[in-house]
């Protein structure tokens, strides 16, 4: 199983480091009104990104995530994305 590592670089924007059979780095940039269309003020943003890793990583391998990406960039490749989202966050 692999680990995932986030941290906030710059405000909505993050590293995310996941360690697999490979270790890949990502980085990920969130706008504000798309993470609260998906979590409202439940999770803290870092948690969302945490969590839709964990959903890419269920549907592809880490090395083939995109290397930088917006979060929104997730329900073009995934349409259930933002409904299966809430699954995945603690």
């Amino acid at each position: 199983m692999a680990t995932i590592e986030v941290t906030e670089t710059s405000p909505n924007s993050f590293s995310v480091t996941v360690h697999g059979s490979h270790v890949t780095t990502h980085q990920v940039s969130v706008k504000p009104d798309y993470a609260s269309e998906l979590i409202g003020a439940t999770q803290n943003i870092a948690e969302l990104v945490s969590a839709s890793f964990k959903f890419l990583l269920d549907r592809e391998s880490n090395t083939s995530i995109l290397r930088s990406f917006d979060l929104s960039v997730i329900e073009r490749y995934f349409p259930e994305y933002p409904k299966a989202i809430n699954r995945y966050l603690k």
